[in-house]
Order: C-alpha cells, then sequence, then structure tokens
C-alpha cells in the first residue's frame, strides 16, 4: 500500500494529489492507496482519502505501507524513516501556494543527496520514482545519526 500524508499545516498540495490520480488512471500506480489530505480541497476521484487521521490510525497506516509519499516537512519525513518505510518527499513550492518560501525543496535535496529518501523537482516524476523506489536500496535511517540536527541546522541558517 502507498501512503500518501501531506500534514496538517493550513497549505494545500493539490498539485500531488491530482498527479496520484493520474498516475492510477493510467495503470503506473496498481497498489492500493489511502490518503492524509490535510488542508487539501481536491476530492481524490480513484482512491480512498480522509483530511485527517488521530495519531493512532496515522501510525497505523504508517505500519501498513510500502512507500510513503509525503510532502517536503521533516517530521513527515523522519517518522516514515524511523519506521523503516521508502520514502518519496515532494516538496511543497511557493509559486503554487503550498507554501510561503521552497525550503522544503532545499529539506529533500539534501536528505535524497544523503541517501535516506527519493525526492523529485517535477510532480511528473512521481510515476518514475514510484518504480525506482520499490528497487533501490536507501540508507535507513540511524536513530543515532546526526540528519536530525543537520536540517534543524540547515533551517536556522535559512
Amino acid at each position: 500500500m502507498i501512503f500518501i500524508t501531506l500534514g496538517s499545516r493550513e497549505y494545500q498540495f493539490n498539485r500531488l494529489l491530482k498527479a496520484v490520480d493520474e498516475l492510477i488512471e493510467s495503470g503506473t500506480i496498481t497498489e492500493k492507496v489511502f490518503a492524509q489530505i490535510g488542508q487539501s480541497d481536491y476530492v481524490p476521484r480513484n482512491y480512498k482519502y480522509v483530511d485527517f487521521l488521530s495519531p493512532q490510525d496515522f501510525s497505523e497506516y504508517q505500519d501498513k505501507a510500502t512507500i510513503i509519499i509525503t510532502h517536503g516537512g521533516t517530521g513527515a519525513i523522519v517518522s516514515a524513516l524511523k519506521k523503516g518505510k521508502k520514502v518519496i518527499a515532494v516538496p511543497r513550492l511557493a509559486k503554487y501556494k503550498e507554501h510561503t518560501d521552497n525550503h522544503q525543496q532545499q529539506i529533500t535535496r539534501m536528505m535524497k543527496e544523503m541517501l535516506y529518501i527519493e525526492s523529485l523537482e517535477d510532480i511528473y516524476e512521481l510515476g518514475d520514482k514510484i518504480i525506482t523506489i520499490k528497487n533501490c536500496n536507501l540508507k535507513p535511517y540511524d536513530r543515532e545519526s546526526k540528519v536530525l540536527e543537520i536540517i534543524n541546522e540547515f533551517i536556522a541558517n535559512y
């Protein structure tokens, strides 16, 4: 199962939800998909969704998932990595009014360079990333790693 999580902040992420619908329609995504869509107002046509999940339900969906597709927020990414999940992070972009700036783009680039996740620059890469991540070996999250310190330092200096 693919679990999509878009956070709980006030920003929509309709662009990602639409792209997933299109990938299901084209047959690129064949597995079950479930989404926690947050503040988005796009209504998925081809997969089940809720606006928000309780912390317990959220954790259960993470456990069931083989792939987690998320926005570029550090909390969402790190919580998925801590559960040993393969993560595709899609940064929210200011030009689409998905956030106030593009800091998620820099975070996802950095985490991809560290080999923890897959990320993308263009939403049209999502189908390829889903295919790629199934067969790639990403670095497992190490609780002793300095990844959170590095990200927090990056954000503080942004």
